[in-house]
């Protein structure tokens, strides 16, 4: 019996009372991915980026084991709710036009030293103050900087339109009118470089692609390097007390750790390990959560019909952002249909094996995107479902 087998044959046992539709976390697939981050990180703390987990258990039980400290949140909303939950250290990733949620930030002391908010461009204080009552209960504030690799002058750019700050002096300028401004305390700086950490560089049958893509990343990393420390030395000079860098992603731990200038390390996918985080050189996790599909018809040899399954992860469309059929090994989808809204074929000859009722078992694209889609994970440990936790969507929380 392969590995995957084996794990079919765990992941079916410990779900056989319940009926698919249904997604399970393998803990002990959790927990070595947890272990693997924090080796990479070398000694610097690996904030957990929320979006990719989506699960305030998961979230608790990451946050409980050494190496790991804080959370990156998506939305303004989502931070404040967790730092009513009791987190206490929650950087939101990007910036709010929320003005509700402002108001509600600026009237409370407890929300105050816990959220941190993004800031690229004055005309977001500007926001926040217009949204507030009062300037006694400061906003603590990180400023981001754009990564992005800039070839031949400007004419090419590979990496996210994120921050427009790309300069050290575009951020010493940001930097001076929030230390300037009342009712705002310039805490951190930020700079996640996705096209490192989040761009696969050892894609399978194309070789020429990958090594395109490792060079571009040496690059990236190289030029980033010296341009991110630069920018924290003059934000350092105007805020002195900058309590962090934030750099990475689960692709370029290491790398990102490696870096002086940065003091604290983001990482998520990798505790789940989607589809997308199978093609690097510098790592390999395990996939720790999936979601089944049950079998409702056979239509004919070598074919089987899930219901459902079409789940598509955001991003560029493409037929990497389709969830893949993992367990039983050897099934794929048929060209014409793909992943379906309310059914979805599958095509091959593990099919003649299944019968009405079995389950196929996908892993997503992305990370925390798949917790949109049930209300519920269910926690394994070897061959027993131990625990049952709500996902954000469980507790009623769809943020975006």
């Amino acid at each position: 019996m392969t590995p995957r087998a084996a794990d079919r044959a765990r992941y079916d046992r410990a779900t056989a009372h319940l009926d698919a539709p249904l997604a399970l976390v393998d803990l002990a697939a959790f927990d070595a991915n947890a272990d693997d981050l924090v080796r990479r990180a070398q000694g610097k703390p690996i904030r957990v980026a929320s979006k990719s987990v989506r699960c305030r258990a998961l979230l608790e039980r990451v946050l409980a084991r050494d190496g790991f400290a804080g959370i990156m949140s998506f939305t303004l909303a989502e931070s404040i709710w967790l730092a009513r939950a009791g987190f206490e250290d929650v950087l939101l990733a990007y910036p709010s036009a929320d003005r509700d949620r402002f108001a509600e930030l600026t009237t409370d002391p407890k929300l105050t030293g816990a959220v941190t908010v993004m800031v690229d461009d004055p005309a977001q204080l500007d926001l926040i103050d217009r949204a507030r009552d009062r300037d006694d209960l400061p906003v603590r504030v990180c400023l981001e900087l754009d990564t992005s690799l800039s070839l031949l002058g400007g004419r090419v750019r590979v990496g996210a339109r994120r921050s427009p700050l790309r300069e050290p002096a575009q951020l010493a300028e940001l930097a001076r009118a929030v230390v300037r401004r009342p009712g705002f305390r310039l805490v951190g700086l930020m700079a996640y470089e996705g096209h490192v950490a989040g761009v696969g560089d050892d894609i399978a049958g194309r070789p020429v692609r990958s090594r395109a893509i490792r060079l571009m990343q040496s690059a990236a990393r190289r030029e980033l390097a010296g341009r991110r420390a630069e920018a924290v030395r003059a934000v350092r000079a105007v805020a002195p007390d900058l309590e962090f860098v934030n750099g990475g992603g689960t692709g370029s731990v290491q790398h990102t750790a490696a870096e002086d200038a940065v003091t604290e390390i983001a990482a998520g996918s990798g505790l789940y390990v989607p589809r997308l985080f199978d093609n690097y050189t510098s790592f390999s996790g395990r996939p720790a959560a999936l979601f089944a599909q049950p079998v409702v018809r056979r239509p004919g040899v070598g074919v089987v019909t899930v219901l459902g399954g079409g789940y598509p992860a955001s991003g560029a469309p493409g037929a990497d952002r389709l969830p893949v059929p993992y367990l039983p090994e050897g099934l794929r989808y048929d060209g014409q249909e793909g992943a379906g809204e309310v059914q979805t074929p599958l095509l091959g000859t593990a099919a003649d094996d299944l019968l009405i009722g079995d389950k196929v078992w996908f892993r997503h694209a992305k990370a925390g995107e798949l917790c949109e889609r049930f209300d519920e994970l269910h926690l394994v440990e070897g061959d027993r479902v131990t625990a049952t936790v709500p996902t954000y969507r469980g507790e009623g929380r769809t943020f975006l």
